[in-house]
């Protein structure tokens, strides 16, 4: 329970960042909510939403851009896959650890906002004896304080 509470908070305090992003990967039906993505530093939390109770994964992962450029980004991250919901199902809570690397590009000159990202990302189970291999593909929109 103290897990979900975090997460929660997590996600309600993204927004006083300032200058969060949202995306969704529709291939793997994940929504996503980050702070400012063109930060040395940021933080993604992802949502499964292709069910209810199942599969309604949570991640949580600290990302770090280590190129950044006016119109693209390439980022890495460690990250903490869990479903508070398993623990209806007498599941363990925590799923694995994922490792994410990815590439967030703005190709629209006209709408900088509107980026394109990809992803690759190896999941290990808690064990780390299996784990999976995902992809992302999907759509983010960056927003941006407004000039004073």
């Amino acid at each position: 329970m103290k897990k979900l509470f975090t997460a929660g908070l997590l996600l309600a305090t993204l927004p006083a960042f300032g200058q969060a992003s949202v995306a969704y990967y529709p291939f793997r039906n994940v929504f996503s909510v980050s702070s400012n993505a063109d930060r040395l530093v940021w933080v993604d939390a992802r949502l499964q939403t292709n069910t209810l109770t199942s599969a309604l994964s949570t991640t949580l992962v600290p990302m770090v851009n280590f190129i950044r450029k006016p119109t693209v980004n390439y980022y890495a991250g460690l990250g903490i896959q869990f479903n508070a919901l398993n623990n209806l199902n007498d599941a363990a809570i925590l799923e694995g650890y994922s490792l994410h690397v990815g590439v967030r590009v703005a190709p629209f000159p006209a709408v900088p906002n509107v980026r394109v990202a990809f992803e690759i990302s190896p999941l290990a189970r808690p064990n780390f004896k299996s784990g999976n291999l995902y992809s992302y593909l999907g759509l983010v929109y960056q927003f941006k304080r407004k000039a004073q």
